[in-house]
Formats: structure tokens, C-alpha cells, sequence
């Protein structure tokens, strides 16, 4: 079998100094963030001095100076404005933590009665499932320390969401006013603020699980299987609080969207973001707690069950029978070197290549996503190398397959690359620079419903290759080394993920942005420069629910082959009746799941339309911009509304693994959780690019930078109100049901890996009494 090249203490060394490079560098970009003053210098805004030794140090022409406007007004709007949005974000996670906090207790309490009633709270030591001829620490205390690990992974996810939702508040105003220096200023205040939350949470998520592994090792000692069960509870944990942070969030974000678009645009005719609406506050807080906190939960949900399913396996494998330390902690060693590759690519975007002009924001994007998986490619071959034997075996549904290094190679890169085509497809049909968004817009001629059709046909059809390109991933990677393969695989999509979430962040703190210019009274050369910012950023944000969705699919997937494994399944047959009835119930969830969260934008959107209607009714001056608008009533109503109706679709989706296991037991539950999978990655992926596709119809009709582009505007026009009406549809689709479906899927699959035990020994309760 051979053993590996890297050493033990190789391995000990390099994932905690990979970890922690990655925090270091994070505190990096914030330090470099953080040069951009929020106060007014004593020295800027006299018209004489042309910004020399201005903010960051840097000596540009400012705009504001040229048209004669007094420079340290506009910053102190925009601080003021910042302050607004931060206070209201930090409330909002405030209030929602709270609901979640008691929720996690309750669901930790769960865990343990439910485990630990598998021996009967016995605390004598049992013979192990997968070789009976060893001793295995006993149900109770891997009951007890499942526990720990999901109250870990679940206060893990909770800082990650809260501490990219203060980066983002405190960026989103400095990158506004890095706009009047030019482009490219502003675009790095934004990269840089997204890296700062990239990579924190990458690191942070590396390294919390990496310590739990070592100090629960201290206790199970050689039985590797108990203890790598026992950390299933992080994945679990992290994505439990990510449901609700992107339900929640998603819900809150598009009530305040909705309402503010449909009554100041459509009815009212004033411009996106301007400060006379009452809900434009909500709508920019909204964008903190949705797009930047549940995104950042999701990943890290992602990122924490893909581990917890490879090491699960794992530590059946020959890696966990002969305690070999270095091959068996291979998920991690992936990740770590993903840090180091990273740090690398984000250099290129914010040191190598300036950005001068807006066409140029885009392929810097791409540009991010090609090095990394690049460099990521020749990352993993080293690794491969030096951290695995050139053979050993794989546990295969009770069998032990053999497997060579360069096989493993070839799973991770192939979940790699195959999320690279998922966001190149992705972006091809959210961005207005390809022919299908341009043919979305050109169908708002003839009014909304044709848009609508057209959008609608748009999102159906972007489902085809990325399910082709999940489908080729799962093919390779299962046949050549299993349910581990797959694991490895999804590791591997999400082994760039410090650079995903940048490129993911970047985009709402770019919208914040171009809606404090517009708030604070800048000129409108300044908004299209936030406005180019943001349209590159809606683009990157639709890949980085593509990345989402695809890693989603493949974790799922090797969630559902540990669950089996462990609640000792030999095969699913979907002819029996059992299986089959599950299937079917599985394919129906995601709709249901959608239905509960459309509804809920809805209902909450409803409120928020009377309530800016009823301001612009009866405030005097409102319209003339004399009173300003009472912004709290409507962060009031979004922050209720999404409370309330984040626990039903929550409740739907942690209830179902538990009433299947308990009463029609583990059969049915496999059928459910494959059909789950199914339906929920197709509703997720349409339903992300058809939003996607209408708000860049939108904004494509807005610019006006093509010939084309100007027959259909300018804003106020018949084709422009149609645009309008598209994005508002497309609201809850691409920022509510679309991203959560893809936690949906992950979470049923980890809770039931979760219960496996408890499911295989009480559960099927109807069938046993029938």
C-alpha cells in the first residue's frame, strides 16, 4: 500500500499555518480597506488644491471638485447613511439570533436524547458497526460530543454571517466615495472587502474543525470511526443556521426591494435608491443580511458537511482502519492549500491588473475565477502526491475499493473545473453582454408578459449544461473511488471558495454603494460608475449561487452514500414501494419549500407597499424632497415579516428527515432524500438565472450603452416599466427560493446522517405496527 510523502507533523504544521495565513491576510484587506476615511480631511474639498494628499494617501482629481460641490457634505452623508444601514443590519441579526439561539438549544437537546437512546444511554463500551471484531466507544458519549460538535459548527456559521455582514456595512459607503477618484478605486475597496470576508470564513471554518478533530481525538484515542461520526454534528450545525440565515435574510431583503421598487419606480417615477422613499433604508440593510450573511453561512455549510462526508468515509477507508493521519485528513489539507492559491489569485485582481475603464470589471472577475481553479489544479496534483499513498481502498457500500493517488487527483479536479463551466453557464445567461438577457429585454416591447415568458424560458434552459457538468463530476468520481470520490469532488468545488465569496460579496457592497451615491445627492456620473460596479457584481452573485448550487448537489450526494453507509443500507431499490413512495414526496419538498418562501416575500412585500404608499400619501413635502421619509416603520415591517415567516419553511425542512425516520424508517427516508435532490437542484438553478436574467434585462435597458439598448429606454419608458415588473418577479426567485433550495437538499441529507443510528434502530415505527 505505500505510505504518504508529507509526515504527520507536516500535516500538523501545515493546515493550522494555512488557517491561520488566511485570517492574517483577511486583517490585510480590512487595514487597507479601512484607509479610506469616513471623516472629512482637513485638506479635501477646497476646489484649489486638486485632491492632493487626499483620502488613502492618494493624489487624484476628484469629481466633486470639478462640479464645485462641497466635498466634506457628501462624506458626511455617506457616513451618516452607513450608519443607518449598519445599526439596522446589527439589529436585524440581533433579533433573528435570538429566535435561531433557542432554536439551537432545543435542537442540541434533540440530538442527544435521540443518539443517546440508541444503546439505551448505555456507557459500556460496544462492538464497532463496521468491524465487529474491535471495541467502539459507546452510543451516549459520541451522542454527547455529536452535540458539541453541532453547537461548534452552528456558532461558527452564526459569526461567519454576522462578521461579512459588518465588513460589508463598513465598506459599502468607502467604496462610494473611492468612486469620484475613478473606477478602479472603487472596484478594489469593494474586491478587498469581499476578501475580507472570504477568506475569514474559510479559515475560520478550517480551523474550528481542525481543532475540534484534535481535541476530540484526545478522548476516542484509536477509534477513528467513532470520532469522525461524532463530527458529522458540524456540518449540521453550519447549515441549520445558514436555512435560517437565508430564509430569513432573503425574505427581509425582498419585502423592502419589492415594496420600494414597485411603489417609487412603477407608480411614483423616481429613480432606484432615491432618499424619498421610505423603504430604501430596508432595501440596503437588505442586502447585508441576505446576499452577504446568508451567502456566507451557505458556504461555510457547504465547505463544513463536505469535510464531515469525506472524513465519515474516510474513517472506514484503510486511510481510518490503519490511523494513517496525513491521507485521512486529505479534505483538510485541500482546503488549506485552496488559502494559500487564493491569496495568490486575489493579489492579481488588486495588485497586478488596475482596472481603468468599466468593461474591464467584468473579465477581471472571470479573470479571478480562471487563475484560482488554475493554480487550485496544480494545488491538488501536489497534494495528491505528497499526502496519499500511491495505492490504498476506499469503503464501498460494505466492499473496500482499491484506489490510486492520481484517481483522487482526478475527483477533486473534476469538481473543480466542473464549477468553473456551472459559473461560466451561469454568467452566460445573467450578463447583458450575451445574447440571452439582451433577448429578455428586447421582450419588454411588448409588456411584462412577454418578459416574463421569456425570462421564465431563459431559467429553464441554463439548467442543462450545469446538470450535464454535475453529472460528468459524479460519474468520474464514483467510479474511481466511491461515495468519497463524490465527497472529494464537491472539496473541491468549494477548495476556492476565500475567492468565491469575494467575488460574491463584491456585488452587494458595490448595490450599497450606488445607493448612498444616490442618497447622498452625488452626480450622476458617479452612479453610473456604482451602477457599472453593481450590474458586474448581480453577474458574479449569479455564479456565486451557481458555485452554491452545484457544490450543494455533489454534497448531497455524499451525505445521502454516508447515510446509507451508516444506517447500513445495503441497496436503495427504487421498485419497492417504500422507496418509491419517498421519492416522490422528496421531488415535491422543493415546491412546497418554494411556495412557503414566495408566499412569505409576498405577504411581507404587501405590508411594505401600503406602508410606503401611505408616507407618500400623507407626509407633506415628501415628493418636493422638503421631510424626509420615516425610514424605521419599514426596516420595522421587514424585520417582523421575516422573523414570522422564516420558522415555517425552517420548520418544514429540519421536520421532514425526523417524522420519515421515525415512521417509515430508512428506506423510505433514502427515497426522499434522492428525490429531494433531484427536483431541488433543477427548481434552484432555473430559479437563481431566471432572476438573475430579468434584473440584468433591467439594468440593461437602464444604462442604455448599446444602440439596441437605447430603443428600449430611457427609465420611464413602456419597455423600461416591463423591465421593472421582470425584476420584481424575479426578486424572491434569485434571492429567496432559488439560493435556500440548495441548503434544503444539503440539510435533510446531514440530519439524517446525523440520526442515522437512532433511525436504523427505532425508526419505521408505521411499518413495524402494519
Amino acid at each position: 500500500m505505500g505510505s504518504s510523502i508529507l509526515p504527520d507533523l507536516g500535516t500538523e504544521i501545515l493546515i493550522p499555518v494555512c488557517a491561520v495565513i488566511g485570517i492574517a491576510f483577511s486583517l490585510l484587506q480590512w487595514v487597507l480597506v479601512s484607509k479610506v476615511k469616513l471623516s472629512p480631511g482637513r485638506d479635501s474639498g477646497s476646489p484649489g488644491n486638486n485632491g492632493a494628499g487626499g483620502k488613502n494617501g492618494y493624489c487624484d482629481y476628484l469629481i466633486e471638485e470639478e462640479e464645485g460641490l462641497n466635498d466634506h457634505n457628501v462624506v458626511l452623508k455617506c457616513a451618516e447613511i452607513q450608519s443607518a444601514i449598519s445599526e439596522g443590519a446589527t439589529s436585524f441579526l440581533f433579533t433573528e439570533y435570538q429566535y435561531v439561539g433557542i432554536f439551537m438549544v432545543a435542537f442540541a437537546i434533540l440530538i442527544f436524547l435521540f443518539l443517546g437512546s440508541v444503546e439505551g444511554f448505555s456507557t459500556k463500551s460496544q462492538p464497532c458497526m463496521h468491524d465487529q471484531s474491535k471495541i467502539c466507544k459507546p452510543a451516549l458519549v459520541t451522542a454527547a460530543f455529536s452535540t458539541i460538535s453541532f453547537l461548534l459548527g452552528a456558532i461558527t456559521s452564526l459569526v461567519s454571517g454576522f462578521l461579512g455582514m459588518k465588513i460589508a456595512t463598513y465598506a459599502n459607503a468607502r467604496t462610494t466615495l473611492e468612486a469620484r477618484k475613478g473606477v478602479g478605486k472603487a472596484f478594489i475597496t469593494a474586491f478587498r472587502s469581499g476578501a475580507v470576508m472570504g477568506f475569514l470564513l474559510a479559515a475560520n471554518g478550517l480551523l474550528v474543525l481542525y481543532i475540534a478533530i484534535n481535541l476530540f481525538k484526545l478522548y476516542y484515542g484509536d477509534d477513528w470511526g467513532g470520532l469522525f461520526e461524532a463530527i458529522t454534528g458540524y456540518g449540521l450545525g453550519g447549515s441549520s443556521m445558514a436555512l435560517f440565515g437565508r430564509v430569513g435574510g432573503g425574505i427581509y431583503t425582498k419585502a423592502a426591494d419589492v415594496g420600494a421598487d414597485l411603489v417609487g419606480k412603477v407608480e411614483r417615477n423616481i429613480p432606484e435608491d432615491d432618499p424619498r422613499n421610505p423603504a430604501v433604508i430596508a432595501d440596503n440593510v437588505g442586502d447585508n443580511v441576505g446576499d452577504i450573511a446568508g451567502m456566507g453561512s451557505d458556504l461555510f455549510g457547504s465547505y463544513a458537511e463536505s469535510s464531515c462526508a469525506a472524513l465519515v468515509v474516510a474513517s472506514i477507508s484503510s486511510f481510518g482502519i490503519n490511523h494513517e493521519l496525513t491521507p485521512m485528513l486529505y479534505p483538510l489539507i485541500i482546503s488549506s492549500v485552496g488559502i494559500v492559491v487564493c491569496l495568490i489569485t486575489t493579489l492579481f485582481a488588486t495588485d497586478c491588473f488596475e482596472i481603468k475603464a468599466v468593461k474591464e470589471i467584468e473579465p477581471s472577475l472571470k479573470r479571478q475565477l480562471i487563475i484560482s481553479t488554475v493554480l487550485m489544479t496544480v494545488g491538488i496534483g501536489i497534494v495528491s502526491w505528497i499526502a496519499l499513498p500511491s495505492s490504498f481502498t476506499i469503503f464501498n457500500f460494505g466492499d473496500q475499493k482499491a484506489v490510486k493517488n492520481w484517481q483522487l487527483f482526478l475527483c477533486v479536479a473534476v469538481g473543480l473545473w466542473a464549477g468553473l463551466i456551472i459559473g461560466f453557464v451561469t454568467e452566460y445567461y445573467t450578463s447583458n453582454a450575451y445574447s440571452p438577457v439582451q433577448d429578455v429585454a428586447d421582450a419588454c416591447k411588448t409588456g411584462a408578459a412577454t418578459n416574463v415568458i421569456f425570462g421564465l424560458a431563459l431559467g429553464y434552459k441554463s439548467c442543462i449544461i450545469p446538470i450535464f457538468a454535475i453529472a460528468v463530476s459524479i460519474f468520474v468520481s464514483f467510479s474511481f473511488a466511491a461515495m468519497y470520490g463524490i465527497a472529494v469532488a464537491a472539496l473541491g468545488m468549494l477548495s476556492t471558495i476565500a475567492t468565491g465569496l469575494a467575488i460574491d460579496a463584491y456585488g452587494p457592497i458595490s448595490d450599497n454603494a450606488g445607493g448612498i451615491a444616490e442618497m447622498a445627492g452625488m452626480s450622476h456620473r458617479i452612479r453610473e460608475r456604482t451602477d457599472a460596479l453593481d450590474a458586474a457584481g448581480n453577474t458574479t452573485a449569479a455564479i456565486g449561487k451557481g458555485f452554491a448550487i452545484g457544490s450543494a448537489a455533489l454534497v448531497s450526494l455524499a451525505l445521502f452514500g454516508a447515510f446509507v453507509s451508516r444506517a447500513a443500507i445495503s441497496t436503495v431499490d427504487v421498485l419497492t414501494p417504500k422507496v418509491f413512495i419517498g421519492l416522490l414526496v422528496g421531488a415535491m419538498l422543493p415546491y412546497w419549500f418554494s411556495a412557503m418562501t414566495m408566499k412569505s416575500v409576498g405577504s411581507a412585500a404587501l405590508k411594505m407597499v401600503e406602508e410606503v404608499r401611505r408616507q407618500f400619501n400623507t407626509i407633506p413635502g415628501l415628493m418636493e424632497g422638503t421631510t424626509k421619509p420615516d425610514y424605521a416603520t419599514c426596516v420595522k415591517i421587514s424585520t417582523d415579516a421575516s422573523i414570522k415567516e422564516m420558522i415555517p419553511p425552517g420548520a418544514l425542512v429540519m421536520l421532514t428527515p425526523l417524522i420519515v425516520g421515525i415512521f417509515f424508517g430508512v428506506e423510505t427516508l433514502s427515497g426522499v432524500l434522492a428525490g429531494s435532490l433531484v427536483s431541488g437542484v433543477q427548481i434552484a438553478i432555473s430559479a437563481s438565472n431566471t432572476g438573475g436574467a430579468w434584473d440584468n434585462a433591467k439594468k440593461y435597458i437602464e444604462a442604455g450603452a448599446s444602440e439596441h439598448a437605447r430603443t428600449l429606454g430611457p427609465k420611464g419608458s413602456d419597455p423600461h416599466k416591463a423591465a421593472v415588473i421582470g425584476d420584481t418577479i424575479g426578486d424572491p426567485l434569485k434571492d429567496t427560493s432559488g439560493p435556500s433550495l440548495n441548503i434544503l437538499i444539503k440539510l435533510m441529507a446531514v440530519e439524517s446522517l446525523v440520526f442515522a443510528p437512532f433511525f436504523a434502530t427505532h425508526g419505521g415505527l408505521l411499518f413495524k405496527i402494519f
